[in-house]
């Protein structure tokens, strides 16, 4: 009877929370989509947020798709869950080379710390996701301050950092526009690995099965995550999900998930939040 009450309390408040929707954002300034049709055009997003709700907490969530292919969207498994969700869009190849996608990726999670607040939600809870080429561009706006400061924001005042199969080396894409062939590692000033250091934001990192992901995509991420691990960084996570692929999404979100509710609490019980 106590377990059927507290199911019932549960479902109750869960339909308290109303969520609201708006579509395609620009997250640059005025000037730069009036003199950049593709960025007016591409540079978008949408947010999902508790509509009756205050102080909530904000995951970015981006795209993969080898910076080539993908649009925005909300993943099902992030939605009615009591936090905001924003998906934006970035600039694909060949339209762009990099790093104009670490920039656009910046100007979006610049765009939450400075707007969030005005939709309910807590700048100092946003977390920033992604999947396969969009957790690389996670994982660079993260670990490198240099992206936000040009937006006088300090990454370290990212909650959280969750990367979904993202490259901690080069990307494949700017080993492509090198000429490099995709099985020559390179670990340059666009590799995340080259930013590894004790004071970035806590860190999840998660991967498919390494026979199964592509090209040592596992191997990256433990190399990384020892790396942060020698550097003094407290609070890493590498997970590997057996049987899964480069398509690990599904299964990875409730990780997702987790570390935000860690997190998040975490905040409160030390009164950071």
């Amino acid at each position: 009877m106590f377990v059927l009450f507290c199911a019932a309390v549960a479902s109750i408040h869960a339909q308290e929370i109303k969520y609201q929707t708006r579509l395609n954002i620009p997250y640059y300034s005025d000037s730069i989509n009036r003199s950049d049709k593709y960025v007016s055009e591409q540079c978008l997003l949408d947010i999902y947020y508790p509509q009756n709700q205050k102080k909530f907490a904000t995951i970015v969530w981006f795209y993969g798709g080898g910076f080539k292919t993908g649009k925005k969207y909300f993943p099902q498994a992030l939605l009615d869950k009591g936090f905001c969700i924003v998906t934006p869009d970035y600039r694909h190849s060949p339209m762009v080379k990099s790093p104009e996608f670490i920039e656009d990726g910046a100007a979006a999670v610049a765009w939450v710390f400075k707007n969030i607040e005005s939709y309910g939600g807590d700048a100092s809870q946003v977390f920033v996701a992604g999947h396969s080429s969009g957790a690389y561009i996670v994982l660079m706006i993260g670990l490198d301050p240099h992206w936000l400061s040009l937006y006088n924001i300090d990454a370290n005042k990212i909650a959280g950092l969750i990367s979904c199969s993202g490259q901690t080396i080069t990307p494949f894409i700017v080993r492509e526009e090198r000429g490099i062939p995709k099985t020559r590692p390179v670990v340059d000033e666009l590799a995340p690995l080259y930013y590894v250091r004790a004071d970035a934001p806590p860190l999840l990192l998660i991967t498919g099965d390494r026979e199964l992901e592509n090209f040592g995509r596992y191997e990256e991420n433990a190399y990384m995550f020892r790396m942060l691990k020698i550097a003094g960084h407290k609070e890493s996570t590498l997970y590997e999900l057996d049987g899964y692929g480069h398509s690990m999404t599904e299964p990875a979100f409730p990780l997702l998930l987790n570390e935000v509710r860690r997190i998040t609490e975490k905040l409160k019980t030390t009164g950071l939040q």
